[in-house]
């Protein structure tokens, strides 16, 4: 029997474009010749942001750029993300800053400079120098950075353990309509299997040790970015490439995420 992946029944065109089909799996629903494509449906700007909103992310876009993030691929998904429909309402005025926000059930949504930063090494891996394939997204949350991702990545699997966020994040993303982004409920920390190989693993939760099923799901060739406690109470940002001859680990700057859970709920 076959399994159709999850995901929206719709497509866009967009700059990533959705890969091609595992054997075994249905392929994701695509255009014909000279069919044309729908336009993503218009969302109400939110109060506080209003016209200036195009504005107001790209002077994030510059503080990015500022602040050393130089992947033209990684600022122009940045740039056309509209972060203020992930976040609630009454923080919209807050959406632009580089800040992390509360999105609910204790979760939040990562600053922009740490989004911009975590694509960013996605796209050095040593299998991404032809473009970045099918990528694993541990932790979904309101799908924010499922939504990057799915610019610069041709197939996105993010799943999330937390029902209510899961939720949310697939509201937040159907307007897009990205085919091939696809949201899963259900444990991160035993990884996606049905998916895998990945050309790039990302979490959006650190704790002690990195679970096996990831490393185990990467390609060779492939990366996975995730914060891993350092031992002193905090986070450090870890980077693993996967080689023909083992991992390598390298240990990067301090951050802070919420902590790696298993389980649903």
């Amino acid at each position: 029997m076959t399994q159709r992946p999850p995901g929206f029944p719709s497509w866009i065109a967009s700059s990533a474009s959705p890969s091609s089909a595992k054997p075994g799996s249905k392929p994701s629903a695509k255009p014909g010749a000279g069919q044309a494509t729908r336009a993503p449906a218009a969302m109400p700007m939110p109060m506080g942001v209003g016209l200036d909103s195009i504005a107001v992310r790209s002077r994030m876009v510059q503080r990015l750029a500022q602040g050393g993030v130089n992947s033209q691929q990684v600022l122009q998904a940045m740039s056309s993300v509209e972060r203020h429909h992930f976040v609630d309402s009454a923080l919209v005025n807050q959406a632009y800053e580089d800040t992390s926000l509360p999105i609910g059930l204790g979760q939040t949504i990562s600053k922009p400079s740490v989004v911009a930063r975590m694509t960013a090494l996605l796209l050095g891996a040593e299998c991404a120098r032809g473009g970045l394939g099918r990528v694993l997204e541990i932790g979904t949350g309101c799908g924010y950075q499922a939504a990057v991702l799915g610019r610069v990545a041709q197939e996105v699997y993010s799943i999330e353990r937390l029902r209510g966020l899961h939720e949310k994040a697939r509201t937040n993303l159907r307007p897009l309509r990205l085919a091939h982004v696809h949201l899963l409920f259900g444990d991160g920390m035993l990884g996606y299997a049905q998916g895998a190989p990945y050309a790039g693993i990302l979490a959006a939760a650190g704790g002690d040790a990195i679970p096996d099923a990831w490393c185990e799901q990467l390609a060779v060739g492939g990366r996975l970015v995730a914060p891993m406690g350092n031992g002193a109470g905090g986070q450090s940002l870890l980077v693993i490439d996967k080689t023909p001859y083992g991992l390598k680990r390298t240990v990067l700057e301090a951050v802070n995420f919420v902590p790696l859970k298993s389980g649903i709920a």
